[in-house]
């Protein structure tokens, strides 16, 4: 494959190049690669190295995603790139987000190819951070769009906001991980600027395109009633119809010695988003019930989940009692 320019970014004095993919706004000397590793600087040119080649290629459950509200049931070609724009200490993909991985080159055409041989929907980008591939990304969702299938995106939503104007319309469903409202969690823990870059993300794809979230709730970081709290408060002012999930951390990477989340703070947290937010899930614990769709109007059971199966009840998007209408992509 050729070397592909990246997007987004400006020459400086002496060959050194800024990248204004992301908020880490990385200066690059010639020879030298971002903080994501995936951007190179070649003679005052910024390559995107990462283009197409993905770390691993596997057929999932959507639900997996985890996306709830986006044709459940289905299935999805999911790839993911080698590297990440943060750092995080919790990260539960390390070995590929944060360390070289060997890689398979699949051109936008091939993909097409691979994701319809699967009988998938679509392809999800997935497992690290799929905006390292924003050029492979504009090139590979027109086309899989054009033969009437799919693009996800389970990102972080680490982006500046002019490329993520630019990508959002071509992206039929988010999810994002969004850590923690607070900008010192983001700083400390995950090698980031801040929260306010990723509250912004979710803002610009809301109103586009369909999106779910999840946060990680971390034991003594980010699971107090305070944290969850303004959380809830601030989706549900972006729309009270953002599916909601919260998920249990357990040890990993560089928080290899502190404790899964309780079972008791995620039902706690599942109370708090509740009193705001119409759908709100728990995963990574078998938590009965949290894990099902209930209609907001009556309450009636609409979609029953266990583990990645989903078993749609009556009309998929509808309440099969009151028959009110609920928010999603359900074919």
């Amino acid at each position: 494959m050729e070397d592909r320019e990246a997007s987004y970014y400006e020459r400086l004095e002496g060959g050194a190049v800024r990248c204004l993919l992301c908020p880490n706004l990385c200066r690059i000397v010639d020879g030298k690669r971002g903080r994501c590793s995936q951007r190179e600087n070649r003679s005052g040119r910024l390559v995107a190295l990462s283009y197409g080649r993905t770390v691993t290629l596997n057929v999932d459950p959507i639900e997996k995603k985890p996306l709830y509200h986006f044709m459940p049931g289905s299935r999805i070609l999911s790839i993911g790139p080698n590297g990440c724009t943060l750092t995080c200490d919790s990260c539960q993909n390390w070995g590929i987000s944060q360390e070289p991985a060997p890689t398979r080159f699949i051109p936008p055409e091939e993909l097409v190819e691979l994701a319809a041989k699967e009988g998938s929907i679509g392809v999800a980008f997935t497992y690290t951070e799929p905006l390292l591939w924003f050029e492979y990304l504009k090139d590979a969702a027109p086309a899989l769009r054009e033969h009437g299938l799919k693009s996800v995106l389970v990102t972080n939503g680490y982006l500046n906001e002019e490329p993520a104007a630019e990508i959002v319309p071509l992206i039929d469903a988010f999810n994002v991980d969004l850590k923690s409202m607070e900008d010192d969690f983001y700083r400390k823990w995950c090698g980031g600027t801040g929260a306010g870059p990723v509250r912004r993300f979710i803002e610009i794809a809301a109103g586009v395109t369909h999106v779910e979230v999840t946060n990680l709730l971390i034991p003594g970081l980010n699971d107090s009633p305070e944290n969850i709290g303004a959380l809830v408060d601030w989706l549900a002012g972006v729309s009270d119809e953002i599916p909601l999930h919260f998920s249990r951390f357990f040890p990993q990477y560089r928080m290899n010695d502190r404790p899964p989340t309780p079972r008791q703070s995620l039902e706690k947290a599942y109370e708090i988003a509740k009193q705001r937010l119409k759908h709100v899930y728990i995963g990574n614990i078998a938590i009965g019930g949290t894990e099902n769709t209930y209609c907001p109007s009556c309450g009636a059971e609409a979609i029953r989940r266990e583990r990645y199966r989903a078993e749609v009840i009556g009309t998929a998007g509808q309440c099969p009692k009151c028959r009110t209408g609920l928010k999603g992509v359900w074919e």
